[in-house]
């Protein structure tokens, strides 16, 4: 065998060897991504539960903070769709005045992947009269769609609309 032969031999190799590794590591992050943990249904409702724990703050920043900055919002008590963060703060500045404490009545929980889950269903809220201190229930149908980005969960859709039979 030549030494030109030689060479040509272990740079055939050696390029088999490099193209390899590189479709085992490719492969494996791909794998890494199919496998990566879906949150159980416990976890999606413990963002409910944070989302009502920024409601208690009174501060409608820290409820803000809860959606991505391109989340959708259409609110229980507000005809106006709230698409940017600025219009999202307004509405809880104004819902916040009225002492919100929100409860699920029905929950269904959909988990599409492991980066976005559905929570749709009833929920109700105690609203305090800032004026009056009267207290009332405001009935309601709600779906979250929540997606985690960068290891973070928070809102990308939010829809809540009174019950039409209250």
């Amino acid at each position: 065998m030549t030494r030109r032969s030689i060479s040509k031999r272990v740079a055939v190799v050696t390029a088999a060897a490099l193209v390899a590794v590189g479709t085992f590591a490719a492969g494996a992050a791909v794998a890494g991504q199919e496998k990566a943990a879906k949150p159980a249904k416990k976890q999606v409702a413990a963002l409910f539960d944070e989302w009502n724990a920024a409601l208690k703050t009174q501060d409608p920043e820290e409820v803000a903070d809860l959606y991505w900055d391109d989340a959708v919002l259409l609110p229980t008590l507000s005809n106006q769709v709230r698409a940017d963060r600025e219009s999202r703060i307004d509405y809880f500045e104004h819902f916040l005045a009225n002492k919100p404490v929100g409860k699920k009545i029905e929950t269904h929980i959909n988990v599409l992947d492991s980066n976005s889950v559905l929570d749709a269903g009833v929920y109700q809220f105690t609203l305090t009269d800032h004026d009056s201190g009267e207290k009332k229930i405001a009935k309601a149908r709600y779906t979250y769609e929540w997606e985690k980005r960068d290891g973070e969960w928070k809102i990308v859709n939010h829809h809540s609309s009174l019950m039409p039979e209250d």
